[in-house]
């Protein structure tokens, strides 16, 4: 479970240049934006991430409290 684990948060992190693609194109469209667009722009990135970070964060949550237990049980 733990090796399974390591393996998929490695693949995650393996190639930077799929998960920054979009980048270049936010930065050049909020350049063309005035300041209260550009926080609106942010906001709406920041509202987009925070379903996935939430899963993540329950998973990991729910992970480390297994094996929490795990070990008080052995």
């Amino acid at each position: 479970m733990r090796k399974g684990f390591l393996l998929v948060l490695l693949l995650a992190f393996a190639s930077p240049k799929v998960f920054a693609q979009g980048c270049s194109v936010c930065t050049k469209v909020a350049n063309g934006l005035n300041d209260k667009k550009a926080k609106g722009m942010n906001n709406g990135i920041l509202y987009l991430a925070a379903f996935p970070l939430t899963i993540m964060l329950t998973i990991g949550f729910l992970y480390w409290k297994s094996q929490k237990n795990e070990t008080h049980n052995e």
